[in-house]
């Protein structure tokens, strides 16, 4: 039933591979559960509200393009905009985060007319092919920054902004881990990606570094700190009108 419905034998593949695909997918997507939060919260948002609302609204989303839209494509914050909502729109323009959120209600309300109306296919159509490549290695190497950031590769350095951290045990652990990711790719293995994250959560419990969570699971999901706080009425402002479209 599952083969008939996605049609996978028409696009020449499996529910072994799409199964694989999807646990990578989601393991190397992961980090979005953590650092979309930390990114946000700079703004007074609830960070453990902002944790939940991340894994909701990423699972819905991602149910809803693969069921409706039939698109193996896991769909989450993108990094990029929620930097934009937190540093330019609530920091640096002195936007209130409730305010910010009109915004972004009223910019998704914006691309939803247009998409009904057929003009954002225009406009997407409209831009050159290579600065929509562009845009992808741009985000790409943001969250490639971020991740060796994360990782202590890249640290602060109040000269020359960033310089190269000292290898740690940890930093260690994650460059065997990218070696065995680049190396695996390198000769066509299926879940390269997926082995890479396996062989450094190996390592990293061999030597200690791998702490057992406190609960593994937790119903204790609250949302009201930040849910359907918008502000919509302050969003309605000519000076703010450039932000809708970011």
């Amino acid at each position: 039933m599952v083969n008939k419905f996605f049609g996978l034998a028409e696009k020449q593949t499996n529910i072994r591979t799409e199964a694989i695909a999807g646990a990578t997918t989601f393991l190397t997507m992961a980090y979005i559960i953590f650092v979309n939060p930390s990114i946000l919260s700079t703004t007074g948002m609830d960070k453990q509200a902002l944790i939940a609302t991340t894994c909701i609204v990423s699972a819905i989303a991602t149910l809803v393009t693969g069921i409706f839209g039939q698109a193996p494509i896991a769909m989450a914050p993108g990094m990029g905009l929620n930097a934009f909502f937190a540093y330019t729109l609530v920091l640096n323009n002195k936007v209130n985060w409730e305010t910010a959120l009109g915004i972004v209600f009223l910019s998704g309300l914006l691309f939803l007319i247009l998409t009904l109306f057929g003009l954002r296919r225009k406009l997407v159509e409209a831009i050159p092919g290579s600065l929509i490549s562009a845009i992808a290695v741009g985000i790409g190497l943001f969250i490639t920054f971020i991740g060796l950031v994360k990782l202590g590769v890249v640290v602060s350095n109040p000269a020359t902004v960033v310089s190269a951290g000292h290898l740690t045990a940890t930093v260690l652990i994650g460059l065997c881990g990218l070696i065995a990711m680049i190396f695996l790719e390198t000769k066509k293995i299926k879940g390269s990606l997926l082995i890479g994250i396996v062989f450094s959560t190996i390592l990293a419990w061999l030597f200690g570094y791998l702490q057992k969570p406190g609960q593994w699971i937790s119903l204790d999901v609250n949302i009201k700190a930040v849910a359907l706080h918008l502000d919509i009425l302050s969003a309605l402002k000519w000076s703010l009108f450039g932000a809708y479209s970011a």
